[in-house]
C-alpha cells in the first residue's frame, strides 16, 4: 500500500491519485444493455440460459421452495441463527426510528391545513450478491426496513451457486425476515427481470441493494422504468486517524473492506508520518495470514496512506473523496465530525470498528460508493415509501387565498386555473 505524502506530492495531486483508483470503472454498458434486452424478450428462459453461462448451473426452476428453506435450517448451527437475530433485533430498534408516519400539520394560513404522510412502495425488489461470498446480513439491511415500511410485495433475487442453491445462511435470514419470494437468479439478469417482470419474477417499483459493475450498471439503465436506492459497488473504507491510534486496528479495519474484492479501496488520512508507516508494515502483515489474502492483494493496489499537513487538508479531502464507511480516530473526533458534510456511515472511536456496523449496531450497511455520497443517504425505512403532500382547507382559508391565486393564475394565462377559484364565490352554483 502506497504512501502519498504533501512532502512529494500537491494535495490535488493526491486527489487525482485516489481517484482514479476509487471504482475504477469498467465499460460493461454494452453487455449489461445487451443482457436486459435479452432478459425482456426471453423471460424465464432466458434467465435459465444466463444463469448457465454466468453461474455454470442447469436450473429448472427459479423460485426457492419451502423444502430449500426448510433444509437450511439443518445445514447452520444454532450459534448462526442466533447471531442473525441478534441483529435483526438491532437493526429493527435503530430502522423503527427513522420513519414519521405522518408528520405535523402546519398551519400556513388560517383555514389551511398541510401536511406529509408516508405511505410504503407497494412492490420491492432485493439484490443480494453471491458469488465469492454469502451475505446474509445485507439480506437484513435489505428486508428489515422493507417490513418496518410495510412494502405488500418483496421480491429477493440472489445468485445460486454452481449446485443450483442458494446459501443456507442467506435463505435462513430471509425466512427469519419473512421474505418468501426468493428467487435464483443474480448478476444483470436479476435486476432486468425485477425491472420488467417474467413469467415467475413479478415486476417491482423500486430496486434495492448492492452489487458489481454489472448490478449497478443495469441499476442505472433500468432507472426510469423503475426507481433504485443507490448506485451502491465496490466497497471503501477511508479512516482518520491521529497517533494516539493503535496501528494493528486501523490495519484491521481497513483489510475488513479489502477482502469484499479486487476491487475494494482503502484510504488511511493521518498527519502522522510515523503512524503511517506503522499501519503499512501492519498491512501487509496481517494480509498474508488472512483467508482472501489473494482478493486482498489486489485491492490492496488500489489503497493508499495519505500523510497530509493539517486537518484543514483532510477534512476537505475526506469531503472530495466521500467514502462509504468513514472511520474517525483521534484525541478530537467530535471537532472532525462537525467538519464533515460527505460519507454514507461514520464511525467514532477506537472500539467503532466498521464491521460492528456491517452486521450489528443497527444502523444500515447498504451505503452510497463511489463518491455518491455527496448526494446519497445510507438505505432507511424512508428509501422504501414515498411521502404524500395532504391539504385541508376551510372556507376561511379559500378566502384569505382566493386574490392570491386569482392574480397569480391570470398572470400565467390559466383562467381555468383562476376560475376553479373564482366559482367557489358566485352565488346560485
Amino acid at each position: 500500500m502506497k504512501i502519498l505524502s504533501t512532502k512529494k506530492y500537491s494535495f490535488s495531486r493526491i486527489m487525482e491519485i485516489i481517484r482514479d483508483r476509487q471504482s475504477k470503472k469498467t465499460d460493461v454498458e454494452a453487455a449489461v444493455k445487451e443482457i436486459i434486452g435479452y432478459v425482456r424478450k426471453g423471460g424465464d428462459q432466458a434467465l435459465f440460459a444466463l444463469s448457465n453461462k454466468f453461474d455454470e448451473t442447469n436450473l429448472k426452476i427459479l423460485a426457492v421452495s419451502k423444502k430449500e428453506i426448510s433444509e437450511a435450517y439443518l445445514q447452520k448451527n444454532k450459534d448462526l441463527v442466533r447471531a442473525i437475530k441478534t441483529a435483526k433485533a438491532n437493526i429493527e430498534k435503530f430502522h423503527k426510528s427513522n420513519v414519521i408516519k405522518k408528520e405535523p400539520v402546519i398551519i400556513t394560513t388560517k383555514g389551511v391545513r398541510v401536511w406529509r404522510e408516508f405511505r410504503p412502495i407497494e412492490k420491492v425488489g432485493l439484490y443480494v450478491p453471491g458469488g465469492k461470498a454469502a451475505y446474509p446480513s445485507t439480506v437484513l439491511m435489505l428486508a428489515i426496513p422493507a417490513k418496518i415500511a410495510g412494502c405488500q410485495e418483496i421480491i429477493l433475487c440472489v445468485p445460486p451457486g454452481k449446485d443450483g442453491k442458494v446459501p443456507p445462511a442467506v435463505l435462513i435470514a430471509a425466512d427469519i425476515c419473512g421474505v418468501t419470494k426468493i428467487f435464483k437468479v443474480g448478476g444483470a439478469q436479476a435486476i432486468a427481470a425485477m425491472a420488467y417482470g417474467t413469467e415467475s419474477i413479478p415486476k417491482v417499483s423500486k430496486i434495492f441493494g448492492p452489487g458489481n459493475q454489472y448490478v449497478t450498471t443495469a441499476k442505472m439503465l433500468v432507472y426510469g422504468e423503475v426507481a433504485i436506492d443507490m448506485p451502491a459497488g465496490p466497497s471503501e473504507v477511508l479512516v482518520y486517524a491521529d497517533n494516539s491510534a493503535k496501528p494493528a486496528w486501523i490495519a484491521a479495519d481497513m483489510l475488513s473492506q479489502l477482502e469484499h474484492g479486487e476491487d475494494s479501496q482503502g484510504v488511511l488520512v493521518t498527519l502522522s508520518a510515523d503512524l503511517a508507516k506503522k499501519v503499512q508494515k501492519e498491512i501487509f502483515k496481517q494480509a498474508s495470514q488472512l483467508l482472501r489474502r489473494q482478493i486482498v492483494k489486489a485491492s490492496i493496489k488500489n489503497s493508499f496512506i495519505i500523510v497530509l499537513n493539517n486537518i484543514v487538508q483532510a477534512t476537505k479531502l475526506i469531503n472530495e473523496y466521500a467514502p462509504e464507511h468513514l472511520e474517525i480516530v483521534c484525541r478530537e473526533e467530535n471537532k472532525i465530525l462537525k467538519k464533515i458534510n460527505n460519507a454514507g456511515s461514520v464511525f467514532l472511536g477506537e472500539y467503532s470498528s466498521e464491521p460492528l456496523g456491517d452486521y450489528a449496531t443497527g444502523s444500515n450497511h447498504t451505503l452510497p460508493t463511489s463518491g455518491y455520497a455527496k448526494m446519497f443517504s445510507a438505505l432507511s425505512v424512508e428509501s422504501f415509501g414515498k411521502k404524500m403532500q395532504i391539504q385541508k382547507v376551510s372556507k376561511i382559508g379559500i378566502t384569505k387565498l382566493r386574490t392570491t391565486v386569482e392574480v397569480l393564475a391570470a398572470k400565467e394565462g390559466l383562467d381555468a386555473h383562476k376560475n376553479a377559484v373564482s366559482i367557489r364565490f358566485k352565488e346560485n352554483l
